[in-house]
């Protein structure tokens, strides 16, 4: 199967480009960020100024214009038509216990500021440690729970802060 690109350039020209015309692009790279091109018999001088690879996003001057650029592929194209967007994220508003368990520990208190992974609390459960870390950064609005206390499945542990 041959692979094809949705370009978007400046919110506002859509191409598509297959494989095979990608390849076709007679492209240098004269130094780090910057290409020569040769397309079509004319002369480009393009620079990468600004690239998001996890967005594929990419800002591009050429020939001192600058053009903002999304790429997609068909795969980005059928999550896209499926209702879900290609690098973005729900903001997670709490954490519920993902079993039935003990709360050993709670490392975080109201209104602290915690950062994307840094742990929150540690539920003993099946005879298991299983430490509980932040999914993003946020501040934190409530803890629902304290040391020793029991807990079933969904229950409301903490809370962030809008």
């Amino acid at each position: 199967m041959h692979q094809s690109f949705k370009v978007n350039v400046n919110s506002t020209f859509d191409f598509d480009i297959s494989e095979a015309e990608s390849s076709e692009l007679n492209s240098i790279e004269t130094s780090e960020h910057h290409h020569h091109i040769l397309q079509k018999n004319r002369s480009y001088d393009a620079e990468v100024t600004h690239a998001d690879f996890g967005k594929k996003i990419f800002e591009v001057k050429v020939n001192n214009n600058i053009y903002n650029v999304n790429i997609s592929n068909q795969l980005d194209v059928l999550i896209k038509d499926m209702g879900f967007e290609i690098g973005s994220s729900k903001i997670v508003s709490d954490i519920k216990a993902p079993m039935p368990g003990l709360i050993l520990e709670i490392s975080v208190k109201v209104g602290q500021e915690v950062k994307e992974n840094d742990t929150l609390l540690i539920l003993e459960a099946m005879k298991m440690e299983n430490v509980l870390t932040s999914p993003r950064d946020g501040i934190i609005k409530s803890v629902s729970v304290g040391k020793g206390d029991a807990v079933d499945k969904n229950r409301l542990l903490i809370e962030f802060e809008a």
